[in-house]
């Protein structure tokens, strides 16, 4: 049989979705991950600003905020709004005055 036409066979079709199914399944997870590690690490920046916040509260007061609102409420530390949660988890003040990781 010869082929005179110059189209793609079914099976030559059938070979390429499969081809991309097989990169798709390995890349989304991947891809997915990345997200979440992005937002983790993000979370974790936060942290780290919102501690030095805490000591320049200290610094410049005296005493330490009372609760973590003292200063993430305030547009001197804060002016563009306090640090949020890239997965929606509130940040805790802890008895030592820092801001502690929390799990996501």
């Amino acid at each position: 049989m010869v082929r005179t036409g110059k189209g793609i066979t079914l099976i030559e079709l059938l070979i390429v979705v499969l081809i991309l199914a097989a990169l798709s399944a390995i890349a989304i997870p991947r891809i997915s991950q990345s997200a979440n590690n992005a937002k983790a690490r993000a979370c974790d920046v936060n942290i780290e600003v919102m501690n030095s916040a805490i000591e320049l509260f200290n610094a410049d007061t005296g005493a330490y905020p009372a609760v973590i609102a003292d200063v993430t409420g305030s547009v001197t530390y804060f002016p563009d709004g306090a640090p949020v949660c890239g997965f929606a988890t509130a940040y805790v003040m802890n008895a030592d005055n820092r801001v502690v990781k929390h799990g996501h």
